[in-house]
């Protein structure tokens, strides 16, 4: 006989590109703050931003935990977002950015640390084609784990179908996964994207079982070269479109 195990709802709040709030294992978490207005980044490469939050820093409440899959790119840690760090308790993300940054807790692959009654492992995620790390740098996902919860698994700006294979493997009941799509192109590698595109997102979501699909990162920056839209409609061709939650920024959603 199977045991049935119950688990409460998830309420997530999409604010942006990256940025998700949501509670979870009796704390507030917050992934990849982004709270600018649209400005442009110069660097290496020159970001440049088209859409504001949907829910301005002022109003996004106290926030437990930050979940930061990089530091070094504009499109998920920016000026207002870097600022907004200093208010949290924790912020977990790569051991690079802990060097960086003050206050940071960086997270080695399946290192795990508690928040609580919650069990946060760090996990793999490639920003680019393989070896694209001296470019692109390194960049983290993360795994939560908390009893009577839904185990989640935020993926972080990760391209590889194969790293979120083998996170399967070592997760086997994933029940929801924060997919960073988009397919992020600012012609670094070529055609190779940044992030999963939506053939890559549905190999991805094919791996994860039945897990719950919530694509976000999609919009927001002119690097982004596929829509919402679109992928919502390569899932479906897919015979996925029951496992696909596309979040509208601004509005809760529960999954």
């Amino acid at each position: 006989m199977t045991e049935t195990i119950e688990r409460t709802a998830l309420e997530v709040l999409h604010i942006g590109g990256p940025t998700i709030r949501f509670r979870y294992g009796g704390s507030v978490w917050l992934t990849d703050p982004t709270f600018d207005e649209p400005g442009d980044y110069p660097g290496l490469v020159t970001l440049h931003k088209l859409t504001g939050p949907a829910v301005p820093v002022e109003e996004v409440g106290p926030v437990d935990v930050v979940l930061l899959s990089h530091d070094q790119h504009s499109d998920n840690l920016d000026t207002a977002g870097r600022a907004f760090l200093a208010t949290v308790d924790t912020v977990l993300s790569t051991t690079e950015a802990a060097t960086r940054m003050n206050g940071v807790r960086g997270l080695r692959n399946w290192e795990s640390f508690r928040v609580g009654a919650v069990t946060v492992t760090g996990v793999p995620a490639l920003h680019g084609p393989e070896g694209c790390e001296p470019l692109s740098g390194p960049v983290t996902g993360f795994v939560l784990e908390a009893a009577g919860e839904p185990t989640i698994y935020v993926s972080g700006d990760n391209a590889s179908v194969d790293v979120v294979a083998e996170i399967a493997q070592r997760f086997p009941r994933i029940d929801i996964a924060l997919l960073n799509v988009g397919a992020a192109n600012v012609g670094r590698f070529g055609d190779s994207d940044l992030t999963l595109n939506a053939r890559t997102a549905v190999r991805a979501a094919k791996s994860l079982g039945e897990a719950v699909i919530v694509p976000v990162h999609a919009e927001g920056w002119a690097h982004f070269t596929e829509t919402l839209d679109y992928l919502a409609r390569v899932f479906g061709y897919a015979g996925l479109a029951d496992r696909l939650r596309v979040p509208v920024t601004g509005e809760v959603i529960s999954v």
